[in-house]
């Protein structure tokens, strides 16, 4: 088998237009796979640095295999079976920062350099105001490493406002941009640079806010010599994606320029703002799943797929994406029945078992933000319950017994909110008295929805039904 690396595969020469802070398998399987298809299309010509965040030092596999990889498609799109690679060249080096930092500050002076992109976890935007490095020492956080590569630049071309970059962070946090912006203002505060630096940065930088959407599952440890076999390669870094792809940016005309992902034919959108996208995201792919957990568990399902194509539960989580999430929320119904759709491909992925088990994790904070939104403003708009949300709002409460049929369940959540649980249901009290209890609950809600008119009773009509049709 052949070994992966420049001798054996031929890569060409183009100039350094992206540094990349994080090296994990999301931006591999998601921002580097549209640079390269960017590429391959012939509408960009721009290659990756890449700076590590976390590891103390460069992996084996990057510097054996000079970064090239594959990432292989696996999963449904438009109902048909996807199982595909692409071959990565895009990465021309990784640096370690802490044992290179020399060489992470000369990126800053790349003429062609125009985009930052990060992922360096939802903890790895923060400040820290013990975060003060001795000259030659590197920051200890992202931010603080961001700001002193960005002085270096605006040291290097003499404060050149056409020499700024765009900063788009994928990190799971609402306004990352925002965020990070606000980080590195810190940062220059803290270290008393100029003021001027200061200008520059407010006026030559664009942050922007942004929401990525793809399941990368990472390297395929079951099958990974299978998959080297197909390939023709040995290939240690090789990354597991799912067809779908989407990011949305708010981004500046200056940025849009500097990325012409559409033009690719990429699933990349640039908003004026992301909210209604983050929102659409929440609601249907992450309320979906939510809703499901319960009525999943209690049914002796374990997967998500096996939910999706059983009789009963399948039809009810289309019938609650469609006619009862779908309904209220305010993106045109055809953009976001097409997002819906995406969502059951997705949910089908024959090559990835999403256990219920695993997103059960919390369920009832994810619930809370997820699902109960959606539960009010169907009320709200049109004066009836949605019956399939109940349904998973009774089932919720079920499932948080503890016990079924006669068996422990494993719960997986914060220990107060387990004994709110274990407290109510071990009262001697009448099914409307625990519906009451339970629901008034702030602390499990953040309010008392048992304020909230008729609620009480239709999820107590729903429980007891679900405790009839399971023998409870």
């Amino acid at each position: 088998m052949k070994k992966l690396n420049k001798t054996t595969v031929p890569i060409p020469d183009r100039p350094v237009k992206v540094l990349q802070f994080g090296s994990g398998n999301f931006l591999r399987g998601f921002a580097d796979w549209m640079i390269e298809l960017m590429n391959a299309r012939g509408n960009y010509n721009g290659s990756v640095v890449v700076v590590q965040s976390h590891s103390p030092s460069v992996p084996q596999a990057f510097l054996g295999q000079d970064n090239l990889y594959h990432v292989l498609i696996q999963g449904i799109e438009k109902g048909k079976t996807v199982n595909s690679h692409q071959l990565i060249t895009c990465i021309e080096t990784v640096i370690n920062p802490v044992l290179e930092y020399n060489s992470f500050l000369q990126q800053a002076e790349n003429p062609d350099l125009e985009l930052i992109i990060s992922n360096t976890t939802e903890a790895g935007i923060q400040f820290d105001p013990m975060d003060i490095p001795t000259a030659g020492q590197t920051p200890k956080t992202f931010p603080g490493k961001l700001t002193a590569l960005l002085y270096k630049r605006f040291e290097f071309f003499d404060g050149d406002m056409g020499k700024g970059l765009s900063l788009i962070p994928c990190e799971l946090i609402e306004n990352n941009g925002a965020a990070l912006k606000a980080a590195v203002l810190k940062y220059i505060a803290l270290w008393d640079y100029p003021e001027a630096f200061k200008r520059w940065i407010m006026e030559a930088v664009d942050y922007c806010n942004s929401l990525v959407d793809r399941i990368v599952p990472g390297f395929p440890e079951n099958n990974y010599r299978e998959m080297q076999e197909q390939l023709g390669y040995e290939d240690h870094l090789m990354v597991v994606a799912e067809p779908f792809h989407l990011w949305v940016i708010e981004a500046s005309p200056v940025t849009i320029k500097r990325f012409p992902a559409i033009q690719a034919g990429l699933q990349v959108k640039f908003v004026a703002d992301l909210a209604a996208y983050r929102t659409r995201k929440v609601r249907i792919l992450n309320g979906a799943h939510t809703a499901m957990v319960s009525l999943g568990l209690l049914a002796g399902i374990e997967t998500v797929k096996e939910v999706i194509e059983d009789n009963e539960l399948g039809i009810l989580i289309r019938q609650i994406i469609f006619e009862e999430i779908i309904p209220v929320l305010e993106l045109p119904k055809k953009e976001l029945e097409a997002f819906a759709q995406d969502v059951l491909d997705r949910f089908s992925n024959p090559f990835i078992r999403h256990e219920l088990s695993s997103i059960a994790l919390n369920s009832i904070s994810k619930f809370r933000v997820r699902v109960l939104p959606t539960i009010l403003d169907y009320h709200k708009k049109l004066s009836h319950w949605p019956a399939g949300l109940i349904q998973s709002f009774a089932a919720l409460l079920l499932l948080y017994k503890g016990t079924f049929n006669g068996m422990k369940i494993h719960l997986k959540d914060e220990p107060k909110i387990l004994k709110i649980f274990q407290s109510a249901w071990e009262k001697k009290q009448s099914l409307n008295e625990l519906v009451n209890t339970l629901i008034s609950e702030k602390a499990l809600w953040g309010e008392d929805l048992s304020q909230v008119e008729g609620l009480i009773e239709v999820i107590e009509k729903e429980l007891k039904l679900q405790l009839s049709r399971h023998g409870q």
